[in-house]
């Protein structure tokens, strides 16, 4: 859910710069979930559609709906063969725009530390959850170091740049994420970790990512070519290529299921 202070209004920058994050993190897991065929999904915070696209390719789901704030995320999820399956809304995660008992499986992925009210979101999430199903998320360690591009809002940081923070940035933290399923009255919950790795072609395509990138984005084009050039070597320090010229970079992100009682 975005602040004035990060927005999501380009779904293919977004795309690049973090959806194909949110492929590889999804993954996991799908892989931990474990889900049977055949239920009713709800991807809240869907955004550009990756993890939605996703989720059906690998559970073949009887129905799977997405919601986001960002029209533009949302038409840009519309382009992608996964809507003639899937049915993409303008919603809040925090007022889901669904009667009770809706879904057998409700996922937040990469949001919560987005929900300005995260408890409330996750008792949405259990709200609109049938008994038995499933209430699930995974988010990025923002608190430990485990944000994708950790390395660049430390340099950034380093050179008086403010960048943004999303409005819950606690909320991912393990602990924090177990106490927000419990207090939503979900059962047999379980939380893990999950390491991922990507690979950029080069110095040049990890820059080009990044500068799409909603909440870096702005703050880099407006930094002067002399700060700007000033940056770019503290990065290519922190960031060493192979002997190829590919930089691969890790990632963790948090998650936590359980399971929706009876009501």
């Amino acid at each position: 859910m975005p602040t004035s202070e990060i927005r999501f209004d380009d779904g293919t920058a977004y795309e690049r710069y973090m959806g194909k994050w949110s492929q590889l993190a999804g993954e996991v897991f799908l892989d931990w979930l474990a889900p049977r065929p055949g239920l009713r999904w709800l991807d809240v915070g869907c955004g550009s559609g990756a993890f939605t696209e996703m989720l059906v390719d690998r559970t073949a789901p009887r129905s799977a709906h997405g919601i986001d704030p960002s029209e533009a995320q949302l038409a840009f999820a519309r382009t992608r063969p996964v809507s003639r399956v899937a049915e993409f809304r303008h919603g809040d995660a925090m007022a889901l725009p669904f009667p009770d008992d809706t879904f057998d499986a409700a996922v937040m992925p990469l949001v919560i530390f987005f929900v300005p009210d995260p408890a409330k979101g996750v008792a949405e999430m259990a709200r609109v959850v049938c008994p038995g199903g499933i209430v699930a998320a995974y988010a990025w360690g923002m608190s430990d170091g485990g944000f994708p591009y950790e390395a660049l809002r430390a340099e950034m940081k380093r050179l008086g740049v403010d960048v943004p923070e999303p409005p819950s940035r606690d909320a991912s933290r393990m602990d924090v994420m177990r106490d927000l399923w419990a207090g939503a009255g979900l059962d047999a919950i379980e939380t893990r970790e999950i390491t991922v790795q990507r690979t950029f072609g080069d110095f040049d395509d990890y820059w080009t990512t990044i500068f799409g990138g909603p909440s870096v984005g702005p703050r880099l084009r407006a930094m002067t070519p002399e700060a700007i050039a000033r940056l770019k070597t503290r990065m290519r320090a922190c960031l060493p290529a192979d002997s190829t010229g590919r930089i691969t970079v890790s990632a963790r992100a948090n998650a936590a299921r359980g399971r929706v009682l009876g009501k």
